[in-house]
């Protein structure tokens, strides 16, 4: 996740009633501009022309390269470490299990807080807003919004507060990537299940390639003595290398039943939930690559991406439709829709546009679980602006 943007410590009170005229003590507080504008920030989106930021210097990725090439230059053999030359990182086998484990919870929480919370979403633009009455701001800025970008609500599902974005299923994660001519033949999963199966988390339905001897890197080239040699290595009856979940057209995730009547208790499992997923899948993601495309939302877990020739951003044609891999980050894989944050979750009086600088935001998930009674947490804590008092409408010029 993101590193959350920290308030200024610079705080200025209007302190006294007569100064304003006001019949009993209002405390105001007004963050400097940085921070009161950083709530607009997070929903702004990349520009066509734009490329995801690097998250390794593109110095860094150059040195990397020249050394690559200067070691196939020699003719000698190097050995890889976990996961590189194809056996799994046993400390992290727990961690994976853990994330799946509350990537099921997580859901079955969703699933039941959800039933007893109003999801809005915009059929324009796709923003959503969590509670009724929906907002009033007017952020619907894209093509076919109305001219004064307001937004056009609808009732929304899980499916708007937790997207799932999905990646093509390796049965061997280091063999090579999949075709153009093999989109139709692999199956998608979530990426994050997938992360956690190459991570160790076997699940029947997806199998994968477990190896019990490693690779070799000679000259630059890959060495399997697995496929010269094989010993413990069989190829289950049945199974192929790709193409063996053709009859499989859905994801079928293990969920919990959760049948506690306490819509708090659910929120806070679901909460706990969220944040085990978050810190697991960035301990899993610093040893196992996941490559994303610098344009679209496309993403691959594994040490390279596709070649699947469906890309159709920023000019896709100087690319023939091919993808431009990065390395990913945790929003890649679950990329955070960020909503407005009501303070008063009793209160019938709509978000006013007037006031959003002084409004908070927090992930669509976040938001659900805390207007359901559920702590947020530190993580969060400078997104929401609690120390931000909202001021009445005629008091906004009063506010410094």
């Amino acid at each position: 996740m993101k590193a959350a943007p920290q308030p200024s410590a610079v705080l200025r009170f209007l302190s006294s009633p007569s100064d304003v005229g006001f019949s009993h003590l209002h405390l105001k507080v007004s963050i400097v501009a940085g921070f009161m504008s950083s709530s607009a920030v997070l929903f702004q989106k990349l520009k066509k022309s734009e490329r995801k930021p690097l998250v390794t210097s593109i110095n860094e990725l150059k040195r990397t390269a020249r050394l690559r090439a200067k070691a196939k230059q020699n003719v000698e053999e190097n050995s890889l470490q976990p996961p590189a030359n194809g056996l799994l990182v046993k400390g992290l086998v727990p961690i994976a299990h853990e994330v799946y484990a509350a990537r099921s919870e997580l859901f079955s929480c969703i699933s039941t807080v959800i039933k007893r919370s109003i999801v809005h979403s915009c059929r324009v633009c796709g923003e959503v807003h969590i509670g009724h009455p929906p907002h009033k701001i007017r952020t619907c800025n894209v093509a076919g919004s109305a001219p004064n970008k307001e937004h056009t609500w609808e009732i929304g599902g899980i499916q708007h507060v937790f997207p799932t974005v999905e990646s093509f299923h390796l049965y061997d994660r280091i063999g090579r990537a999949v075709s153009h001519n093999e989109q139709l033949q692999v199956d998608r999963i979530p990426a994050v299940v997938e992360l956690c199966i190459q991570a160790g988390v076997d699940i029947p339905e997806y199998p994968t390639r477990r190896r019990t001897f490693p690779i070799y890197n000679v000259a630059g080239r890959t060495v399997d003595f697995e496929k010269r040699f094989p010993k413990k290595f069989t190829l289950e009856k049945g199974i192929n290398s790709y193409g063996f979940w053709n009859d499989r057209k859905t994801v079928c995730v293990d969920t919990l039943s959760i049948n506690s009547d306490d819509l708090k208790e659910t929120a806070i499992k679901g909460m706990e939930s969220w944040d085990k997923m978050i810190s697991g899948t960035e301990k899993l993601m610093k040893t196992y690559g996941v490559q994303t495309c610098g344009y679209c939302s496309e993403v691959q877990v594994g040490p390279k991406g596709h070649r699947v020739r469906n890309c159709q951003a920023y000019k896709h044609q100087m690319r023939d439709g091919q993808h431009a891999w990065q390395e990913a980050t945790v929003d890649d894989l679950m990329p955070p829709v960020y909503v407005w944050h009501v303070q008063d979750v009793h209160s019938n009086e709509p978000l006013l546009n007037n006031l959003k600088r002084y409004y908070g935001v927090l992930p669509a998930v976040v938001e659900l679980f805390a207007q359901a009674g559920a702590n947020v947490g530190e993580r969060y804590t400078s997104f929401m602006k609690k120390d931000v008092v909202v001021p009445e409408l005629d008091e906004i010029n009063l506010v410094v």
